[in-house]
């Protein structure tokens, strides 16, 4: 597939962020976001922000409880 250059402006912040999350996966900078644009387009991270709302959901108590250091019955952890 040919490959078009593409520029962006961002804040400092951002483009360290994702020089960093690209070597995480072992991509250049490029093919890292080609592949969100890509998962985004094909739903696949809506689909992953669906499920990670809903674990929170159901899971939200313990979340609670490891923060503030109480079970659920009160009583310190």
């Amino acid at each position: 597939m040919a490959k078009t250059q593409l520029g962006a402006r961002v804040d400092t912040e951002i483009a360290e962020l994702a020089r960093k999350r690209a070597a995480d996966r072992g991509m250049s900078v490029g093919d890292y976001l080609a592949q969100l644009v890509v998962d985004d387009v094909s739903g696949l991270r809506a689909k992953a922000m669906d499920a990670a709302q809903r674990f929170l959901s159901e899971h939200q108590a313990l979340f609670d409880e490891a923060e503030h250091g109480t079970r659920r019955d009160g009583q310190a952890a």
